[in-house]
């Protein structure tokens, strides 16, 4: 099976089934001297395993990661560096009786036209238990990015549904308001607007006790990005990111800036129009130091090159596929049958999705820092 790396000169390569022994993730061209350890993997770990409310699957999961290579005396050494997170909870019991049957909405029946075989165990390589490596090959990237110039990847819900929040100013939310409600409780829902959160809990709980699930939108925001990231044709920073998100499990759509909202605008309302960033007052300075923008609907990317300004973008995660209820299908002799799916799945993807979006943004910014500065002197 061939495109299980991603990324140039920050290259990450995984392997691992959902109901197999347990994912690993190598990751190349991490520099060498970045203070690293397995508890700094937990905290984003703990943010996408199942169990953590009562909205998730209830699948229970450790995902304690163990750093096979790459670190030193808690550094990176600069070398290759493995990262394995064992599978702990599986059930594949309940997967026996759908062997022999194609699941609505999963890859089932397109791995069997490409292979003629399949793990059909919770949906083997394909389910998205594979990326857990990702999001700790994601720590990683974050840690590169604060290391290099300060760089942030903030990601949360903001839309369940119909249920939409209230986002004034996405470069200013904080991971705080993201994980953590003002009473001081759990934001199970990752949504920092509060009254949109609770709505968006009612709507969730209301469709899992239906035996169904339910869509929404991720936004994600990454801040104190430097102008000059990306290549101006094929490997442009807005392509790399569309396809870093695209190939997380059950996004259907990728837009940033003003997105799909630039259709109904003419170009004059349409355009951030440059303006001075500060005087240089007789001094040297670059022209990222003196100039930007006035407002940002190109979400931080011009011609696939960062601006300076924030990144800005949102993913489309569709309803979760595997429902306890009965739907119509075929076996894999063609026949018609029924299907009902059982084991323990998430009734809303968006939650557990928020740390493997930023996982992804982040690796494709760090990927091509590193790119840029090998291209420069």
């Amino acid at each position: 099976m061939a495109g299980n790396s991603f990324g140039q000169a920050l290259r990450i390569t995984t392997a691992g089934e959902s109901h197999g022994p347990g994912n690993v993730v190598i990751i190349d061209g991490v520099p060498a001297g970045i203070e690293l350890s397995e508890a700094d993997l937990l905290v984003d770990l703990r943010r996408r395993r199942p169990g953590q409310s009562k909205i998730v699957t209830q699948r229970q999961e450790d995902d304690s990661p163990e750093i096979l290579a790459g670190v030193f005396e808690g550094r990176t050494t600069g070398t290759s560096l493995a990262i394995l997170i064992r599978n702990q909870d599986q059930r594949s019991r309940d997967y026996e009786d759908i062997k022999e049957k194609y699941r609505p909405g999963h890859a089932d029946f397109s791995f069997d036209a490409k292979y003629g075989f399949r793990d059909y165990r919770g949906g083997g390589r394909s389910s998205a238990r594979e990326t857990t490596v990702r999001v700790a090959a994601g720590v990683v990237a974050k840690k590169i990015l604060r290391t290099a110039f300060g760089g942030e990847v903030v990601g949360y819900v903001v839309q369940v549904g119909d249920v939409k929040a209230n986002i004034p100013d996405p470069a200013a939310v904080t991971l705080s308001q993201v994980e953590t409600l003002a009473s001081g409780e759990p934001n199970i829902v990752r949504c920092p607007d509060e009254a949109a959160a609770a709505r968006m809990i009612e709507l969730i709980e209301a469709v899992r006790k239906e035996g169904d699930s339910i869509g929404g939108v991720a936004e994600i925001v990454a801040t104190n990005i430097p102008p000059g990231l990306g290549e101006p044709v094929f490997d442009k920073l807005k392509a790399d990111l569309a396809k870093a998100l695209f190939s997380l499990p059950a996004v259907l759509a990728v837009e940033y800036g003003i997105g799909f909202g630039c259709v109904t605008m003419r170009g004059s309302e349409h355009n951030d129009l440059f303006v001075p960033k500060r005087s240089t007052n007789g001094s040297t300075a670059s022209v990222a130091e003196l100039v930007t923008t006035s407002s940002n609907r190109h979400g931080g990317m011009l011609g696939g090159i960062s601006t300076g300004l924030p990144i800005v973008l949102r993913a489309a995660v569709k309803p979760t596929s595997s429902l306890p209820i009965e739907q119509a299908t075929v076996s894999r002799a063609g026949e018609p049958t029924t299907i009902k799916t059982k084991g323990r799945h998430d009734p809303c993807l968006l939650p557990r999705f928020i740390p493997m979006a930023e996982a992804m943004v982040a690796i494709v910014l760090a990927d091509h820092w590193l790119r840029w500065k090998g291209q420069t002197l």
